[in-house]
C-alpha cells in the first residue's frame, strides 16, 4: 500500500497562485471552469439553515480528503463540502487499485488514507486556501460555504478521545489556523492576516454504512446531538428498499444482471420500520434540543465483487454512478410519502449533468457527486452542471432557488391546492404563476409552504420519470473506455491529458520538453584519459510530457482505467516525490526528487531500484553525476571532453540524459507543479 502524504500549507500557496498567474488555472482546473454567479440567477440555499451560496458539493469521498481536492471542489461551485468520512482506525491497509470506474462506479475504498490529526490540518488548510482566493478575487459572489464533517462507524469510536478531539478541532481550529499563518510564504504575505475561519463546521453526516445496527446509528446520532451539541444527517443505505424491491429494480428492470447483493446486507442493515421509528424520535430529540436533523441518501450499494479489477481478496465492492440514482430517488419518494418535508434530505447518488437541475427542484440539499468528477472532464464537470441549472431556472422564469422548485415540474398548481388557502390569496398565486411576477410576493407568508408542498408533488412526478427511463440501465453504461492497444513508456504518449483531470487529488500533471533527439554515450576510463562510444538515442516526439507526484498518489487506478494506452500513467511515467524522506520510504518505486543544495539543485533518481544522483549548481556548466561505483564531474554539452572523477567500470549516460531534461522542464521559469512548488519552498540544508 502507498500511503498520500499531505503537501504543506507553502508549497500548496506557491502552486495556487504561480498557476494562476503563469497558466491561468488552478491546480489543474482551468479558470474559464470555475464556477462564478450568474446575473439574474440566486442558486443560493440553506443547510441546517445555514446559507450557502450553492446547493451542489463533493460527496464525501476522493475529493475531499487532502487540501487541493477541496479547493478545486470548491471552485467547481462546491459550496456543501462534504469531508471524507474519519474514524477511530486510521492506519487501515487498504488494497490497490481502490476506484473502478470503467462503466458506473465500484471502489473498495471506505475510509480516509489519512490520520485523523492530519485530515483535521487538511481541512483547515483548504479553508484557509479558500478565503485566499476569495480575497484575490479569483471567484466573486459566491462566499457561503458550509464544511460538513463526516465520522463512522461505530459509537465506540466517535466517543473515542481521538475522535472527539478532531470534531473539537473542526469546531475551534484557532490553534491550528494560528501555526499554519506562518507557512505562508513571504511573497503571499499579504494573506496572513485574513481573518480565517476557526470554527470550520458544526454539522455532520453520519456514514452508518453497511451493518451499523439501528440502535447503534440512533445511539451516535443522539450522542452528536446531545454530547457533541452539533447538527446532524444520517447517511441512509441503499438496502432499505428491500431484498425484493432492490433486486428487482437493480437485475430485472435496469438490467445489471451480474451484480449482486450480500444476502448479508440485507440482514444486518436497518430495515425501513427501524429507520423510520429512530428517524422520528431523532427528530422530536434535535427539536428538544434546538438542533437540527436530516436524512441522506445514499451510501454506496454493497456488492459481490465479481471483476478482476480489484484485488482478490476483496470479496464485496461498492457500487456507485448511475444505477444507484433510481435506487436512491424511489428512497425518497418513498421516504416523503412517510413523512413529507418534515426533514431535510441531502443526496448523493448518481447526479451528472443531466439530473442534477431535476434533484434541486425536489428541494434536496445539498446535492453531491462523486463518480461523475471521476469521469473524463474530473471537476471541469460543475461547470456544466451549473450552466444547465440556470438555463432551466431561466426557461421557467426563476429567480432563486425556491421559485425553480415551484415552478419546475409543472406541478404549481396541484402544490397550491394543497394549501387550503383563502380564494383570494389562491387567485393571486395563480396570476402570479400566469403573469410571471413575484411568486414571494403573491403568495406572503404562504410562501415556505407553497415550497414545501412543490418538493412533495416534485418528487412524485421524478420518481415516475426515473423509473420508466432507460438512461440509468445497464445497456446505457456497457461502453469501457477506449484503449488502442499500445503500451505507455516513461515519455512520450497520446498527450491526451485524460489522466489529468480525473485524478482527485491532482497528482498527475504535464511538463515540457522540447522535441528532439539527444546521443546517449557510454563513459570509458583509458589510459590516456576518457573515451565515449554512442550507444543509443533518447527521443521527445511531444512538446508535453505526463508526470506523477508521488505525495498525492495513492494508485486508486482511475487514470489507468481512462487512459487509452495500457500500463497505467501513475505506474509508468516519471514519478516525483515531494521529499527525500518520502522518496526514502518507498524504496520499491522508481521515481525522482529534488532538493536545495548550498551551490544548486540536487536529484536524486531511481531507475529499475538503481540509485543516481545529479548536482547542477546555480552557476557554470559542470555537473556532477554519481552512483554505484561512479562519481563524475563534467560537462554535459561535452562529456567525454570535460569528465573528471572516478569510475570502477563503464559509465552509461541514459539515465544522466533523462535526467537532464526532466530537471530543465519541471524547475523551468513557467512550470507550475507541485515539484517545482516543493522546490522553490524548500530550504538548502545547514
Amino acid at each position: 500500500m502507498v500511503d498520500l502524504v499531505p503537501i504543506p500549507l507553502g508549497v500548496l500557496v506557491t502552486r495556487l497562485f504561480r498557476e494562476l498567474a503563469h497558466k491561468r488555472s488552478a491546480f489543474d482546473l482551468p479558470q474559464k471552469f470555475f464556477v462564478q454567479a450568474t446575473p439574474g440567477r440566486d442558486v443560493s440555499t440553506t443547510f441546517h439553515g445555514r446559507r450557502v451560496a450553492t446547493p451542489f458539493g463533493p460527496a464525501a469521498g476522493p475529493h475531499t480528503q487532502m487540501a487541493q481536492n477541496i479547493v478545486s471542489s470548491w471552485l467547481a461551485g462546491g459550496r456543501v463540502i462534504e469531508l471524507k468520512t474519519v474514524q477511530i482506525k486510521d492506519r487501515l491497509e487498504l488494497s490497490r487499485p481502490c476506484i473502478d470506474i470503467e462503466t458506473v462506479g465500484f471502489n473498495v475504498e471506505w475510509s480516509q488514507e489519512l490520520t485523523l490529526e492530519q485530515s483535521l490540518e487538511e481541512y483547515v488548510k483548504a479553508a484557509m486556501l479558500i478565503e485566499m482566493l476569495k480575497a484575490a478575487g479569483v471567484v466573486t459572489g459566491l462566499d457561503e460555504t458550509v464544511f460538513d464533517m463526516s465520522v463512522g462507524y461505530d459509537l465506540a469510536g466517535i466517543r473515542s478521545e481521538r475522535v472527539r478531539a478532531f470534531m473539537a478541532g473542526m469546531m475551534d481550529a484557532s490553534a491550528v489556523v494560528e501555526r499554519l499563518r506562518a507557512e505562508i510564504p513571504d511573497e503571499w504575505a499579504q494573506y496572513r492576516d485574513l481573518a480565517f475561519p476557526t470554527r470550520l463546521s458544526d454539522t455532520l453526516t453520519l456514514s452508518t454504512f453497511h451493518g451499523c445496527p439501528p440502535e447503534e446509528i440512533e445511539k451516535i446520532a443522539a450522542f452528536l446531538l446531545e454530547e457533541i451539541g452539533i447538527d446532524v444527517v444520517v447517511k441512509l443505505n441503499p438496502t432499505l428498499l428491500g431484498r425484493d424491491q432492490l433486486t428487482t429494480l437493480l437485475r430485472d428492470k435496469l438490467g445489471y444482471t451480474e451484480l449482486s447483493v450480500p444476502d448479508t446486507a440485507f440482514d444486518k442493515d436497518a430495515t425501513w420500520a427501524q429507520v423510520t421509528g429512530f428517524v422520528d424520535r431523532l427528530g422530536i430529540l434535535a427539536e428538544a434540543l434546538g438542533r437540527r436533523f436530516g436524512v441522506k441518501f445514499s451510501n454506496t450499494l454493497v456488492v459481490k465483487n465479481h471483476k478482476s479489477f480489484f484485488s482478490a481478496t476483496e470479496k464485496e465492492m461498492y457500487l456507485s454512478g448511475p444505477p444507484l440514482h433510481p435506487i436512491a430517488i424511489a428512497l425518497v419518494d418513498r421516504f416523503r410519502a412517510e413523512f413529507g418535508d418534515r426533514f431535510p434530505i441531502s443526496f448523493s447518488a448518481g447526479i451528472d449533468e443531466g439530473n442534477f437541475a431535476d434533484t434541486v427542484a425536489l428541494g434536496l440539499k445539498p446535492v453531491t457527486v462523486c463518480t461523475n468528477f471521476l469521469k473524463p472532464g474530473g471537476y471541469r464537470r460543475g461547470f456544466r452542471f451549473f450552466a444547465t441549472l440556470t438555463a432551466k431556472m431561466a426557461a421557467v422564469g426563476a429567480a432563486d432557488v425556491d421559485t425553480y422548485v415551484i415552478k419546475a415540474f409543472g406541478r404549481a398548481d396541484a402544490a397550491l391546492d394543497r394549501l387550503g388557502l383563502a380564494r383570494g390569496r389562491l387567485a393571486a398565486c395563480r396570476a402570479a404563476l400566469a403573469d410571471g411576477s413575484d411568486l414571494r410576493v403573491a403568495a406572503g407568508d404562504a410562501f415556505e409552504a407553497w415550497v414545501s408542498a412543490a418538493r412533495l408533488e416534485n418528487t412524485a412526478a421524478y420518481a415516475a420519470q426515473v423509473a420508466a427511463s432507460t438512461r440509468y440501465a445497464a445497456a446505457e453504461h456497457s461502453t469501457a473506455p477506449k484503449k488502442i492497444n499500445s503500451n505507455l513508456v516513461l515519455f512520450d504518449c497520446l498527450t491526451c491529458d485524460k489522466c489529468i483531470p480525473v485524478c482527485p487529488n491532482d497528482a498527475n500533471f504535464t511538463f515540457a520538453i522540447p522535441p528532439g533527439e539527444t546521443a546517449i554515450e557510454r563513459l570509458a576510463r583509458t589510459r590516456d584519459g576518457w573515451t565515449a562510444e554512442p550507444i543509443g538515442t533518447l527521443t521527445f516526439q511531444k512538446p508535453r510530457q505526463i508526470g506523477t507526484f508521488a505525495d498525492a498518489c495513492n494508485e486508486c487506478g482511475t487514470c489507468d482505467v481512462l487512459c487509452p494506452e495500457d500500463g497505467g500513467p501513475y505506474l509508468v511515467k516519471p514519478l516525483f516525490f515531494g521529499s527525500v524522506a518520502a522518496f526514502e520510504d518507498a524504496p520499491q518505486r522508481d521515481g525522482f526528487v529534488l532538493e536545495k543544495t548550498t551551490a544548486g539543485v540536487l536529484m536524486r533518481g531511481r531507475f529499475a531500484g538503481r540509485a543516481v544522483r545529479l548536482e547542477v549548481p546555480a552557476e557554470g556548466t559542470r555537473v556532477r553525476y554519481t552512483g554505484d561505483g561512479f562519481d563524475l564531474t563534467l560537462d554535459p554539452a561535452d562529456p567525454a571532453g570535460t569528465v573528471e572523477g572516478t569510475a570502477e567500470g563503464t559509465v552509461d549516460l541514459g539515465y544522466f540524459r533523462v535526467m537532464e531534461k526532466i530537471l530543465a522542464a519541471v524547475t523551468a521559469p513557467q512550470a507550475a507543479s507541485f515539484v517545482s512548488a516543493a522546490l522553490e519552498q524548500a530550504r538548502p540544508p545547514g
